[in-house]
């Protein structure tokens, strides 16, 4: 393990990059999101197809995509963070979408009808009641694609973009197994760090969801569970 102790700097180094990386396609994914979530929940008869384009996105190779992002944007050269970001911002959509969706249907019509009744029109009843009623759901989303999207921003490397995966392609071409086993690492603590902050971030913004508990009833007697 000397080889990570001599080398901490580019570790550190380069996972900031990996970070800057994947939460501005993080944040650029769930910002395209909203509206083509809300798209799929209003208009009932679009909902399937708006669900299944943006999901089918999801399978287009990694590397493809790359490629073909540079042809679509103008950007031609593939050796581009932005090309990158691009890519990871267009999984990330593809996870999201469905999750804004199902968020909003789970948000109780008497709810709505409601926050209506005193005086709220669609656009502030969006904002203020349904989509934070909705952030749990949104919130699961979140976490599910910022774990994927850390891990797919390794493939940049690839196309010669600089982050994480550098260790990996660099410590297998150089039989350094240490190199890769701290890129490996790097990566889950990454990962596992965004989904904490996003665990703590949704307590903060959605205090309403804690300690809620649920009632039951088995014969004579009620159970209550935090």
């Amino acid at each position: 393990m000397n080889w990570v102790g001599n080398n901490l700097e580019l570790i550190g180094d380069l996972t900031l990059v990996h970070l800057r990386q994947s939460l501005i396609a993080l944040i650029a994914g769930f910002i395209v999101s909203i509206p083509l979530g809300w798209v799929a929940w209003r208009y009932r008869l679009v909902r399937s197809s708006v669900i299944t384009i943006t999901g089918l996105l999801y399978t287009i190779p990694s590397l493809a995509l790359l490629i073909l992002v540079p042809v679509v944007t103008g950007w031609y050269s593939i050796v581009s963070e932005t090309n990158l970001i691009v890519a990871l911002a267009i999984y990330a959509v593809a996870i999201l979408v469905r999750a804004v969706a199902d968020g909003l249907d789970s948000v109780d019509a008497g709810v709505r009808q409601a926050s209506t009744a005193i005086g709220y029109g669609s656009f502030r009843r969006f904002w203020a009641v349904e989509f934070p009623l909705a952030g749990p759901v949104v919130l699961a989303g979140l976490r599910v694609t910022s774990a994927s999207t850390i891990a797919l921003a390794t493939v940049g490397i690839l196309v010669g973009i600089q982050n994480l995966g550098y260790l990996f392609t660099n410590g297998l071409q150089r039989r350094i197994i240490p190199e890769v086993f701290a890129g490996v690492v790097a990566v889950v603590v990454l990962a596992l760090v965004i989904d904490l902050l996003l665990v703590i971030a949704g307590r903060l913004l959605m205090p309403w969801t804690r300690g809620v508990k649920t009632v039951s009833r088995q014969g004579n007697r009620t159970l209550v569970k935090a």
